[in-house]
Order: C-alpha cells, then structure tokens, then sequence
C-alpha cells in the first residue's frame, strides 16, 4: 500500500500486561489502567462555563483518540516477552509533562531474560513553582539483534546551562528543592530551548537562546575550582528568537540554526567571524522550530516550521529547496532522522501527531485507494497522543522503536507494525523525486 497508516487505521494502546516502566523510584509493571485513558468526560466545579469552541476541540481529540485506540492493533508491532503476547506500544503516565526525550545510547542485556534494558532520560515542565528536576526511566523491551553503538553520551538541558554528572545525584530530587550541577554555562541573557553536542569531539555544545543568540561551549576547560564557564563563542547573526541549533553529522566544523525571523543559517566555526553566517536563506513563511542534519549523507537537512511544512535541503545548492513535506495540521515543533536508514524522517508538531516520512517514495506512482492515505512518502501516522508533542527519539539500538512524550503528561514506547515498513530498500544515495 502506498500512502500512510494513519492514525484512523492505527493501533492500540498497551495491552492489559503491557510491559514494565522503571524510574528511580524503583520497577513497576503498567498495570491495565495506564492502557485505559479516560476520554469524553470534563469534570468542572460548579458555576463554570466552557467556550462551545474549546468544548468542540476536546470532544474532536478525544474522538481522534478513540478511533487510534481501536484501530492500533493493526499498525503496531506484535512481541513475545515472558510468554505474553502484547503490543508494542508502553504507555506510562507522567507526574509532571516533559519537554524532552532522549534514548541513552547503552543497552544492558541480562543473562537468560528475553527482555533488554535500556534508559530514556526525561525532564519535567512543572507549575506553582514546584521543582523541576531530569529523570532518567528504564525501559524493558524485547531482545532483537541491533547493532550497538555505544558512544560517548553527555547529559544537558537547562537554562542558564546545567551540565549534570548522573553518577553524583540521586535518584529523587533533594529535599531542599538546591539544584546543584557539575557545570554552569553562563553566556545567554534569556531563555533557550535548542541544544545541541557534537557527534564526534567531547565536550563541544552548541546552546540556542530568545536573546537571538547562539553560544558554542567547551566543557573541556572545567575543572574543580572553575565549576563556571564563559561561552567560546557567541553567534549573533539572528534577528529573533533562535529556536534550535544542530552540528553536522559528518562534517565537523559545520553548524546550523534556525529562529523566528524565517531564516536557516549555515555556520562554519574556522572562520573567525561570529557576526555572519557561511549561507543564509529565508527557509519558510513562518517562525522556523527545528533542524535537523542527515547522518548518513552530508549534503541533506530538514527544517520544520510554524508553517506545517518540513523542508529539505541540499547544501550544495540553498537557493531552492529539495522538496516540501506536507501532512501535519498545526506547526512543526521538532525532527528526527532514523540512525537506521537514512531516507526515514520524523515530525511531529502542536496537532498531536507524529509522522514518518520515508523520501525514498517521494514521486511514487499513487492508485485510487491510495490518494486518500496521503502523500506516498508519508509512511506512517502515530496518532497515540491527546495533546502536543513536545519530543521524541530514535532508538539507536532496537530499529524503528520510538519514544515520545506530550503535554498530556504521557510518555508512548511504540514500534509501528513491520508490514508497513518492511519493504526492499532501496539502493545508493537518497533520491529525491521530481
């Protein structure tokens, strides 16, 4: 079938024995209830009144929500795990939602289980002036045979810049509310969301702020007595906000960075200027959120906008882009290339859904029954979240598992059915369709 498994022809949630979620506070086996998300019922104290609009809002997500829910089994990937069969898809309910999701890169595969272990580290976005705080959760999936790739992995996020050691804290948030990292970054004037370390080089970190700035660090400066760093460089080439940063997977001094005055800027740290960019182009109609570098060709990135569009590029020519991705309903929030193959790209954005795209069937020949699925390239649609999804992340060990995480305080481990992706790859580079 060409065109995508949409979420009204998806799968469901977790099964009743749906899998085991571990967090610092110790292993817990998801219950049926966390496969039983209420919907369709707003409970409101007395004497409120709700905006028809709003009300009509919910009742289209919860109905979404439903009709992704009925239709999951035939889209996820069925496993055997201790005798139970179950789908694959984990859902655990949060305290606080989570801006972020990240995949640790180790895997730990016990002797005579037929489960591995593997970490997600996760943040909090908490309110009345409750402590934030990152977690790091454990997940047990199903053995497979990936192949691992274990390398150097250094822990971020934080505004000013927090570098942690995870070795050194504990697994609960100290009762003093202290926040107490190994590093402290200081450079940026105001808030900053994108973030960025080199694939290659230790301890190199790119850092993208609200003050339309971008700051590149070196951690590997810090020692005992100086816990408190000064950026290396500071890059100042936006006119508004700078909503996200992204070194290159394969070529080392090459960065980008994308903010709400439309624009990518293409950067080259050898040159001595921090004021202008190597390329500029105005990228898209609307604010630009996010960038992301293929890592298995060197030429191509994506850039994903308030414009609901993803676009490619190829660096050798910017004048043009490659081609336009278009399938979400609201703005694109982040991006995401499979380390598996290099032609599968993910988005996901504020209309609650997580696509892939596989490029190599862009310009694939189309029947009737197929038009209403969608563009051809558009792969798959996870349709398993109530509210935006504020991240996700590749698997590096197991392929075509995800995570991600929503502003329903909602954290999804899910693996689409293989029939959808199991078709012959394709040979050579990534080509692009007329």
């Amino acid at each position: 079938m060409q065109g995508a498994s949409t979420a009204g022809s998806s799968r469901s949630s977790t099964r009743e024995n749906g899998g085991v979620f571990q967090t610092g506070a110790g292993v817990r086996t998801l219950p049926p209830e966390f496969s039983r998300i209420v919907s369709g019922f707003v409970f409101l104290p007395a004497g409120s009144k709700r905006d028809e609009r709003q009300v009509g809002e919910e009742k289209l997500v919860n109905e979404d929500y439903k009709i992704w829910k009925k239709n999951s089994p035939f889209l996820y990937e069925l496993r055997i795990l201790l005798d139970l069969v179950f789908d694959m898809v984990i859902t655990h309910a949060l305290e606080w939602p989570t801006l972020t999701a990240q995949w640790f890169p180790d895997i730990e595969r016990p002797e005579g289980k037929d489960y591995t272990l593997q970490r997600l580290l996760i943040g909090t976005h908490t309110s009345d002036g409750e402590q934030n705080y990152l977690q790091i959760a454990q997940v047990q999936l199903p053995k497979g045979n990936p192949e691992v790739d274990a390398d150097k992995y250094d822990e971020e996020r934080g505004g000013p810049v927090y570098i942690f050691d995870r070795t050194r804290h504990t697994s609960t948030p100290s009762a003093d509310g202290m926040c107490n990292p190994e590093i402290k970054l200081v450079g940026h004037e105001k808030e900053g969301y994108g973030m960025s370390w080199h694939p290659r080089k230790e301890g190199l970190l790119l850092t993208a702020s609200e003050d339309k700035t971008v700051c590149a660090w070196d951690i590997r400066g810090v020692t005992k007595e100086k816990r408190q760093m000064d950026p290396a460089g500071v890059y100042t080439g936006h006119t508004a906000w700078v909503e996200d940063v992204a070194w290159s997977e394969l070529i080392d001094p090459l960065f980008a960075s994308v903010g709400d005055d439309k624009k990518l800027l293409l950067w080259d740290t050898r040159t001595p200027t921090v004021r202008k960019p190597t390329f500029s182009v105005d990228a898209h109609a609307a604010e630009v959120n996010c960038v992301a570098f293929n890592p298995k060709n060197e030429t191509l990135l994506a850039t994903g906008s308030s414009d609901k569009t993803v676009a490619l590029w190829d660096m050798r020519n910017l004048r043009h882009r490659l081609h336009s991705l278009e399938g979400h309903q609201d703005e694109i929030l982040q991006l995401g290339w499979c380390p598996h193959n290099e032609s599968v790209l993910a988005s996901s954005g504020g209309d609650r859904r997580l696509n892939i795209w596989d490029l190599s069937r862009i310009g694939d020949e189309q029947g009737p029954e197929d038009v209403d699925d969608g563009l051809p390239e558009l792969l798959f649609v996870h349709g398993g979240h109530t509210n935006k999804i504020s991240d996700f992340s590749w698997n590096p060990n197991e392929e075509w598992v995800m995570c991600s995480v929503a502003e329903d305080n909602i954290c999804q481990v899910w693996q689409m059915a293989s029939n959808i992706y199991n078709v012959e790859e394709p040979d050579g580079d990534v080509e692009m369709g007329e």
